[in-house]
């Protein structure tokens, strides 16, 4: 039997979101801790993490040091890929000079790239494990080039990690999106997506898994996050089956203790101001999509601005689409 543990979106950072009552990284602190304690009582061969370990991608080292040696806790390697809140300007090929590749080259944890593989075997079940990090087209190009992985080990069980928005319901036109139901064709048995932090749990159909437990961090004020609890899926691959289960993270307080509700409100309010101004802005200038990656870029290429300006211009757009596409999901 080969057993995992995935979690994802742990959002690490050193300072506290405005909505938080709590001393953030400490709680998160907490949550990781208990991560990699559930690791060690279900004795995993492999921990699994979906994506944004941290909350950007120049974090201070200070802070990446205060949380590196909880990883170490871990009774087995971590191997993890980059989401859009790792790398600059949603460009995979930034990693190596971001916090997330230091851990990768130092050996905190390894990143799976496209088309290379890692293989698990254990009492005769070999599971191939793959991955696709965030990147600008995700969700906009054809889903098979990132949800399809190709079994390039001869393996039984493929295992697949994509840092997107896949979702049960259909998202506003120009805010890229998969949904769930639109891939389960893919080649995959199980995928284990991220990004989208209220999860959407477990779903299996005729034996294969698309699964999202949710973001270990609370980060963002939508009110859904009042009633999420953190969770991790432990997964157990025999010869005779898969099987899955959801673990709520004992140490996670309820989001009443935690959250703020004024500024959750607040949130909300704002929601509904900037859904009902791009929708206005649609209907006046006759937009098919809404892409503001599009437009930087477009701006950028035009105006001769720096690439570091484009990425933290493409970083702070994507967090606020992060709350967008949550608050239309719901």
């Amino acid at each position: 039997m080969i057993t995992f543990l995935y979690f994802t979106d742990t959002h690490i950072r050193g300072t506290t979101p405005k909505n938080r009552r709590d001393t953030f990284s400490e709680t998160l602190k907490e949550k990781i801790t208990e991560v990699m304690s559930i690791a060690q009582e279900e004795q995993v061969d492999v921990l699994l993490h979906g994506g944004d370990v941290f909350d950007r991608p120049d974090l201070s080292p200070r802070v990446v040091s205060e949380f590196a040696p909880l990883f170490f806790q871990a009774p087995a390697p971590i191997y993890t890929i980059a989401g859009n809140h790792d790398t600059f300007g949603h460009n995979p090929d930034t990693v190596s000079r971001t916090m997330l590749g230091l851990l990768d080259a130092v050996g905190v944890m390894k990143l799976l790239h496209p088309k290379a593989p890692v293989v698990l075997e254990r009492s005769g079940v070999r599971m191939q494990i793959s991955g696709q990090p965030y990147h600008y087209d995700l969700d906009i190009r054809d889903p098979k080039l990132d949800y399809y992985p190709n079994n390039e080990t001869e393996a039984d069980v493929l295992v697949h990690l994509v840092h997107s928005m896949l979702v049960e319901k259909a998202l506003p036109e120009g805010v890229p999106h998969t949904l769930v139901d639109h891939i389960w064709s893919t080649t995959a048995d199980i995928v284990l997506t991220g990004h989208f932090h209220s999860g959407f749990g477990i779903k299996e159909r005729d034996g294969k898994f698309i699964c999202n437990p949710g973001a270990i961090a609370r980060v963002n004020n939508h009110w859904t996050e009042m009633a999420r609890i953190p969770k991790v899926i432990i997964g157990r691959v025999t010869k005779e089956g898969i099987t899955l289960e959801e673990r709520e993270l004992t140490v996670a307080k309820h989001g009443e203790d935690v959250l703020d509700r004024v500024y959750v409100e607040k949130a909300s309010h704002q929601e509904k101001q900037l859904h009902a101004f791009a929708q206005q802005v649609r209907a006046q200038a006759n937009f098919r999509t809404l892409n503001m990656n599009d437009i930087i870029d477009e701006i950028a290429s035009v105006s001769d601005v720096e690439n570091h300006i484009k990425e933290e211009a493409l970083r702070r757009v994507t967090t606020v689409q992060e709350r967008w596409e949550v608050a239309e999901h719901e």
